[in-house]
């Protein structure tokens, strides 16, 4: 199977989640030097795809202001905030392409080259994860978007859990050595020490 071009993989950022580790603040407007996480994410992840996609279930004016399509959670009939594979599920839908790359809002360093890496590594699987060493990333990863169905049903039955679906799914690993690139900034501290050291 060819490796997937950048015009065929529509990205998604992840930025729909409660903040739990940044009490209750939303994740993605948090500021790193002047500049919102989500910012960042977006500049990045921008020139690997053919376009993008921002995930997001509350301040959802200020999201759009990024000059992007925001999608809320799939519509299942889940719980509030039920975790990322929700937002993934709409992305998979919303994108008019044949491909979706997913990263999330709080990693501001991720790698520039991520999504032609796991487009080489995804075969022909449906999708393909980061590996940094022998540690699994599931929300950095590009999958065909006919998994749409598969992941509802997934929904459907309690799996909440993007790693255990991934697996499912028989995703390739894509290996990544810069460990830093995925660096997710998950409280106000870790935020703060990363301001002091830039």
């Amino acid at each position: 199977m060819p490796t997937p071009k950048r015009e065929e993989i529509t990205g998604l950022v992840l930025a729909g989640g409660r903040g739990a580790r940044m009490g209750g603040i939303d994740k993605g407007l948090v500021r790193l030097g002047a500049r919102p996480l989500v910012e960042r994410v977006i500049e990045r992840i921008g020139p690997q795809v053919g376009r993008l996609l921002l995930s997001a279930n509350r301040n959802i004016d200020a999201y759009r202001a990024f000059g992007l399509p925001v999608l809320l959670d799939a519509d299942e009939g889940l719980e509030p905030f039920p975790g990322p594979l929700a937002g993934v599920l709409a992305g998979l839908r919303a994108a008019s392409t044949p491909w979706l790359a997913v990263v999330p809002c709080d990693a501001p360093f991720l790698p520039v080259d991520l999504v032609s890496r796991l487009a080489a590594a995804v075969g022909h699987r449906p999708a393909a994860v980061a590996w940094v060493g022998a540690r699994v990333e599931p929300l950095f990863c590009l999958l065909r978007v006919d998994l749409a169905d598969e992941l509802a049903a997934a929904l459907a039955h309690g799996e909440r859990r993007a790693e255990a679906w991934l697996r499912g799914v028989g995703a390739a690993a894509a290996e990544f050595s810069e460990a830093d690139g995925f660096a997710n900034l998950n409280t106000l501290q870790e935020v703060r020490a990363r301001d002091a050291g830039h």
